[in-house]
């Protein structure tokens, strides 16, 4: 059983930054995907930004490409969506995301909600222009 906790969310004025936390515990695998997705009120949930631990590979959403980085902590349990030049359209809940025992996927499949397995409750960023 795996545990997701974000944290970091808030109020930003547009061309800002935030850095969105995800705290994972519980029995975390070394070949993982972890994730980070949004959702606006009235929009369908969106990957914005995932990481592969046995491809060491990281997928971003076209919509947030070059304003985003995700990384992971040392110990790799926690995971880390960095977001500069914040936008009003990056107002959303966003949601981390955890894949035991990853297997090789394409872009389109780790920025895919039906990947992953364990989702943490969501923390709200607003951006204000």
């Amino acid at each position: 059983q795996v545990s997701l906790v974000e944290s970091g969310g808030g109020s930003g004025q547009a061309g800002g930054s935030l850095i969105l936390s995800c705290a994972a515990s519980g029995d975390i695998d070394a070949i993982h995907c972890m994730g980070w997705f949004r959702q606006a009120p009235g929009k369908a949930r969106e990957g914005v930004a995932a990481s592969h631990t046995g491809m060491n590979r990281e997928y971003y959403a076209d919509s947030v490409k070059g304003r985003v980085t995700i990384s992971q902590g040392n110990n790799k349990n926690t995971l880390y969506l960095h977001i500069n030049n914040l936008k009003p359209e990056d107002t959303a809940k966003y949601y981390c995301a955890y894949e035991p025992r990853c297997p090789p996927v394409t872009p389109a499949q780790a920025l895919g909600g039906p990947l992953y397995k364990y989702w943490g409750q969501g923390t709200q960023v607003t951006v204000s222009s």
